[in-house]
């Protein structure tokens, strides 16, 4: 998997970090980690997303949209 830390982003006390990783038919999958915490106190929420994109751009695109999106819904995080 391939962390792209220089797309991670804070959101309040969130850090919310684009994961892409390529696959066997040559597209690129999305994920996104959530995390909140510190320390022992660390919660970290992954979420791997069903469609692949055929650019590394598409996926991280996705997963950062995704992100947003999860934090807005559930928490009225301004992402």
């Amino acid at each position: 998997m391939i962390t792209t830390l220089e797309k991670a982003f804070q959101v309040g006390k969130y850090l919310v970090s684009p994961l892409i990783k390529p696959t066997e038919s040559g597209q690129y999958a999305a994920s996104v980690s959530i995390r909140s915490g510190r320390g022992s106190g660390t919660h970290d929420r992954v979420f791997r997303f069903i469609p692949h994109f055929p650019t590394e751009e598409g996926a991280l695109q996705y997963a950062i949209a995704e992100g947003r999106s999860w934090l807005q819904q559930r928490h009225g995080a301004t992402a």
